[in-house]
């Protein structure tokens, strides 16, 4: 123990004059003689006045009294397991970069009991923060601060979004011993390597001994792109390698911060990085906002999503002999997008049934007036159009020619008047004739008969492309010399042309061109979708026309080379996002994905809305390597706050005030007596004794409250699931059923406490009226679990059994209405769980069962996916009293229900976002009341109600 203030056990000399003073008697009265006092002499006195106080009460205030003394001089027990010395003036340097984010809380625990040290002994502090400072500001050495100022200014600061530069570091500590100052340095370091090491630990090293503290079990992490492929996003998980096997948990999350899926990566010991492989439906994918590493704090463990990270849809309407090789038309359009776009191929009734963002139009396949009606009102809606010509185009005009769009906001008509104007969004007037049927889903008017260039019988030979217009969202793309057009359908010349056409020949014929309907837009290639009419297909640059033109469905305009693009959220050193800093600058459109993040770029999103970019620390961030020691390494969780027992003793002084004062309460009532004796002496110590051992101990629980052998179940009403040995899914049905049991507490009279997991093999289930059950791929049935759930089913119980999405082997093809998500290998799975149980003949849910009416009139079923159907035993079944003794489906109802600690429903429901989960919970809710009311809606006499 050590003092603080040891002046103040100066006190300890008073001590015996508070002895004396506690033992002194009053001045013994006068005597008087008074006759009529002798009437009183045969009185009995109640109660004795104290003349002096006991010994063991004079004990107990002298205990008080050096209590007191004591923790006035401030003592301290030190608990410093490092064994740094604190005699000097100190230089306290920090890494404050991104790589410091994960265990910054503890870092600035071990600082705040090092200053505690450094002030207690009257030294001073200079501090140096390794991430550079925003704005202008020089990076350098602070001026000596008292250490308890400086513990409150550094109390409340975060780690910086970006890096350290120890080069700058170094700087500082060279322009601090050109001042002439030295003494020892306590430098907390982040543990990850940069190419300016060596410099700034010999600069460190010349100021004087080097403490280097250390957090041996800190995770870096960075998340940095990987392809985004056809059937997932994939990314790449870095880390500074550590000699031991990690479990890490990545996170795949909406703008909402609802978690669309977790992966649990293993890292094998010293491994350095790791693949996280997204497969997500492409309706959930598109959804995506941020990928994190659970645990790990930090904007390093976050990946912010922009477009170029998601897949969009793209409709391809099939015709005849679209999928012939090197023919159809189809080929060249299927090898350009599947790289980065996701494909649907089908009629176009078929096609439009789901969302779209690009629809493909071949030559001849909007030949009839009624698709290109249903064409034209999804584009005005919002959709692209992509078009290309050929015979069947060509054939369509005639010789009358084809009219060109309807105004945005003009009325339809399949059947214009003889006299037409050409106009598109922007106006442009150009008068044509037509009395054929309009084709009104072209961007410009077009000519009779198609150009023919080159070919025996023609002089011409096939003409190049012309470089492309700045206004052209291909004005990035290279043109190959060998790209040539042999034949293409010319465009009507008009005032506006130039103002319609993103690329064209090097005589200036236009050869795309693009026209506004509505929200959304039309797009015409002069060329067919095959290489019978040019070899553009065949080149690289269709490949990048193609995605051009997906980037601007979406609503992205691809921005110029040299364009800036300024911060409009960033993260701060925890990983939140949030308003940029005042020092974040644009950057330049080309620089993404090769810039690193700074003081200056700090990751984030950039840019408008229609042209955002997102610039992640994993995007750059070099090779991640352990930092080499810099002095003595020490372990900073030894860096624990000293115990002050100054509180302790005052509390204790304070409980022994108490005490004297209970017994001089009990002397006076004549509980106790002070005259002396000693039975009297025994009874003052037995009632000090209870009473301080009443104020030292707690209380004990009431005998009442003893443990008993009862299961909870039985004492109230609970809901239960199945335990599968995966923890990510044991957590969601706990939610999940948590969070369904809290809404059927708040929409009806039923009570229902936390659920229970449970072991069919082991646990009584007969208390709990339904038991989720989901299915996971690896999933085994037992005998014993077989014959436990038969018990439970013949005696009223209802299993819910949940595949929690659709087996990819058993998908039926054309299904586009249903919305669920991938769970391989659960069909075979649920065979093998359900091979020996007593479960009656099914039949699909409809809105005549009991169940879809026992507390809310339902129609559908959804969960987190929805379109799936559910099935239950057949009505009319005398087995358990006509109620089904089981509910299965793929709807994944657990993670719909899941409520997470914070009271958040964690994961996204899918496509209907919150009515669909009010569904799902009210879905819920009759299952539950299904299985505590049975078959009771299913009386006549509810019928006129219903």
């Amino acid at each position: 123990m050590i003092l603080t203030a040891p002046w103040v056990l100066w006190a300890f000399v008073l001590l015996p004059v508070v002895w004396l003073l506690l033992r002194a008697l009053p001045p013994r009265p006068r005597e008087q003689s008074f006759p009529p006092i002798a009437l009183l002499r045969g009185l009995g006195a109640r109660n004795d006045d104290v003349a002096r106080a006991p010994l063991w009460l004079l004990i107990l205030r002298c205990m008080a009294v050096v209590l007191v003394i004591t923790a006035c001089a401030q003592p301290f027990i030190t608990r410093d397991r490092a064994g740094i010395s604190m005699s000097a003036d100190t230089l306290l340097v920090i890494d404050n970069g991104w790589a410091a984010a994960p265990g910054w809380t503890q870092r600035l625990r071990a600082v705040d009991s090092i200053l505690e040290r450094l002030a207690r002994n009257g030294h001073s502090v200079r501090l140096l923060l390794t991430a550079p400072p925003t704005g202008n500001e020089v990076m350098r050495v602070g001026d000596a601060q008292d250490p308890a100022i400086m513990r409150t200014i550094l109390a409340p600061s975060e780690p910086q979004p970006w890096g350290v530069d120890r080069r700058a570091a170094t700087g500082a500590v060279r322009a601090l011993l050109q001042h002439g100052w030295h003494g020892p340095v306590l430098y907390l370091a982040d543990g990850m390597a940069t190419g300016d090491d060596a410099a700034f630990a010999t600069a460190l090293r010349d100021v004087g001994p080097v403490h280097d503290l250390r957090l041996p079990d800190a995770d870096i992490v960075t998340l940095a792109p990987g392809h985004n492929g056809a059937e997932a996003l994939d990314l790449r998980l870095r880390t500074v390698p550590r000699p031991v096997l990690r479990q890490v948990s990545v996170r795949a999350q909406t703008i909402d911060n609802s978690t669309l899926q977790v992966l649990h990566v293993t890292m094998p010991p010293d491994a350095r990085q790791a693949d996280v492989r997204l497969t997500l439906p492409v309706e959930l994918r598109n959804q995506l906002d941020h990928v994190e590493v659970d645990a790990i704090n930090g904007p390093a463990s976050v990946r912010l999503l922009d477009e170029n990270d998601r897949r969009r849809p793209v409709g391809l309407i099939s015709g005849n002999a679209s999928d012939t090789p090197l023919m159809g038309s189809l080929f060249y359009l299927r090898r350009a997008l599947a790289p980065g776009a996701e494909l649907r191929e089908g009629t176009l009734d078929t096609l439009l049934s789901r969302p779209l963002s690009i629809l493909i139009a071949p030559d001849g396949t909007l030949g009839s007036p009624d698709a290109r009606h249903k064409v034209e009102e999804w584009v005005r809606r919002g959709g692209t159009l992509i078009r290309f010509s050929g015979p069947l185009l060509v054939q369509a005009a005639g010789g009358t020619g084809i009219a060109p769009p309807v105004p945005a906001d003009g009325p339809r008509t399949d059947t214009p008047p003889a006299e037409i104007t050409s106009r598109d969004i922007h106006g442009a007037n150009t008068s044509v004739t037509d009395t054929s049927v309009a084709d009104t889903l072209l961007p410009v008017p077009l000519m009779d008969g198609e150009r023919v260039l080159g070919g025996a019988m023609s002089w011409s030979k096939p003409e190049h492309l012309a470089a492309f217009d700045a206004r052209s969202p291909f004005h990035d793309l290279p043109v190959p010399a060998d790209v040539t057009v042999s034949k293409q359908v010319l465009a009507r010349p008009s005032t506006d042309l130039d103002t319609h056409t993103w690329a064209r020949l090097v005589d200036g014929t236009p050869l795309v061109t693009h026209a506004a309907l509505g929200a959304g837009q039309v797009v015409l290639f002069h060329v067919t979708s095959t290489a019978d009419w040019s070899n553009l297909p065949l080149s690289g640059l269709f490949v990048g026309m193609l995605q051009r033109l997906g980037e601007r469905a979406v609503g992205i305009e691809t921005p110029a080379d040299q364009s800036l693009l300024s911060p409009y959220m960033t993260l701060d050193g925890a990983g939140v996002e949030g308003p940029p800093p005042a020092g974040a600058q644009a950057v330049r459109a080309d620089a993404f994905g090769h810039i690193a993040v700074s003081a200056a770029h700090p990751p984030g999103l950039y840019g408008p809305r229609a042209s955002r970019r997102a610039l992640n620390i994993g995007d750059d961030a070099g090779e991640m390597l352990p930092q080499q020691p810099v002095g003595t390494v020490m372990d900073l969780r030894g860096q624990t706050p000293d115990l002050a027992l100054g509180p302790i003793l005052a509390v204790l002084a304070l409980g022994l005030v108490l005490v004297d004062g209970i017994a001089a309460i009990l002397m006076r009532s004549g509980m106790i007596r002070a005259g002396g004796g000693r039975t009297n002496g025994r009874r003052a110590g037995l009632v000090s004794a209870v009473i301080l051992a009443a104020l030292a101990s707690a209380p004990s629980a009431p005998a009442w409250a003893e443990t008993r052998d009862v299961p909870g179940a039985a004492l109230e009403t609970r809901l239960g699931y199945i335990i599968t040995n995966h923890a990510d899914i044991d957590d969601v049905s706990r939610e999940g059923l948590q969070g369904l049991s809290d809404y059927v507490n708040a929409r009806t009279s039923a009570v229902l406490g936390h659920p229970d997991a449970l072991v069919p093999e082991r646990d009584d289930l007969s208390y709990y009226p339904m038991i989720y059950w989901p299915v996971t791929a690896d999933a085994t049935a037992t005998p014993a679990r077989t014959a436990a759930l038969n018990a439970y089913m013949r005696h009223g119980g209802i299993l819910m059994i949940d595949t929690q999405g659709q087996d990819p082997a058993t998908a039926q093809a054309g299904n586009d209405d249903s919305f669920t998500g991938s769970a391989p290998g659960t069909a075979a799975a649920l065979r093998r769980m359900t091979a020996g149980l007593d479960i009656p003949p099914l039949t699909k849910l409809d809105d005549h069962h009991v169940l879809t009416h026992t507390f809310y009139l339902l129609h559908d079923f959804p969960g987190r996916y929805d379109g799936m159907p559910v099935w239950v035993a057949q009505e009319g079944d005398s087995t358990n009293d006509g109620v089904s003794p089981v509910i299965i489906g793929s709807n994944d109802w657990a993670h719909a229900w899941a409520v997470d600690d914070s009271g958040g429903t964690p994961y996204a429901t899918i496509p209907d976002g919150p009515e669909q989960r009010t569904l799902a919970y009210r879905f819920g809710v009759n299952a539950v009341l299904y299985a505590l009311t049975g078959n009771y809606k299913a009386d006549q006499v509810h019928v006129p109600a219903l």
